[in-house]
């Protein structure tokens, strides 16, 4: 029997988090040549900054951004975070460490040492971070999954009552939202390249990934199809 351990033994609030911006946006071709994809327009904004509120409207503080393809334009629009009522930091990639890399170097930015969000900046959703801690495990992650959208049929992982598995039948996919233990990243070195499935799936290994099904807004605008829908349905 697996036991998830919450962190601390008690809900922590999430005050914390890191957004991946440094992609290249390649799947959405020419929109991105002179600009990087999380400043796309979303009914009226850059995606980044539907990111940005919502991790503020839920008493998100801190938040570290990486940065590498127009580094600079996101530099510019960013800020120190002030206008979006947060602190700000840019961990800037000259050479792209993938997303767990990523957030392993933006961990070195990050104040405090309570759990922190990760949330991918092509990522636009009403996902509760702060209900996600109920479920944290030490050491582990709490990941938010959704329906399999069309451009991903086959799905990520399998939900068995709260505790992810990675394999079955049912299979649903990782939605880029995820709130992590400060330790869940401690086997790592800054500085590595490797994607933010890995450490996932070794505390999936470990019985400390747990997760949450979520059924309400979510949009992945990495596509041009996609970016089109969401400025359809969130302009509305």
């Amino acid at each position: 029997m697996i036991i998830l351990i919450s962190w601390s033994g008690e809900m922590k609030q999430v005050e914390r988090a890191v957004i991946l911006a440094a992609g290249l946006g390649t799947r959405l071709k020419w929109l991105t040549h002179g600009r990087p994809k999380a400043l796309m327009q979303v009914a009226g904004l850059p995606a980044i900054a539907h990111v940005t509120r919502s991790l503020v409207r839920q008493g998100v503080r801190d938040i570290v951004v990486n940065v590498h393809h127009h580094a600079e334009q996101m530099r510019s629009f960013l800020g120190d975070g002030s206008r979006f009522g947060c602190r700000i930091s840019i961990s800037y990639e000259p050479v792209l460490l993938d997303s767990g890399g990523g957030v392993k170097q933006a961990l070195t930015l990050l104040p405090g040492d309570g759990p922190f969000a990760v949330w991918n900046a092509d990522v636009l959703s009403d996902i509760d971070v702060q209900a996600m801690t109920t479920l944290l495990p030490e050491a582990g992650v709490v990941i938010a999954l959704v329906a399999n959208p069309a451009h991903h049929p086959d799905g990520d992982f399998v939900l068995d009552h709260a505790v992810v598995r990675a394999g079955g039948d049912e299979r649903f996919t990782f939605s880029g939202v995820s709130v992590w233990h400060p330790d869940g990243f401690a086997a790592h070195n800054v500085g590595d390249v490797y994607s933010l499935t890995v450490p996932m799936r070794a505390r999936i290994a470990e019985g400390r990934c747990a997760g949450v099904m979520h059924r309400g807004q979510w949009f992945d605008i990495g596509r041009p199809r996609d970016l089109m829908q969401a400025n359809r349905m969130m302009g509305s």
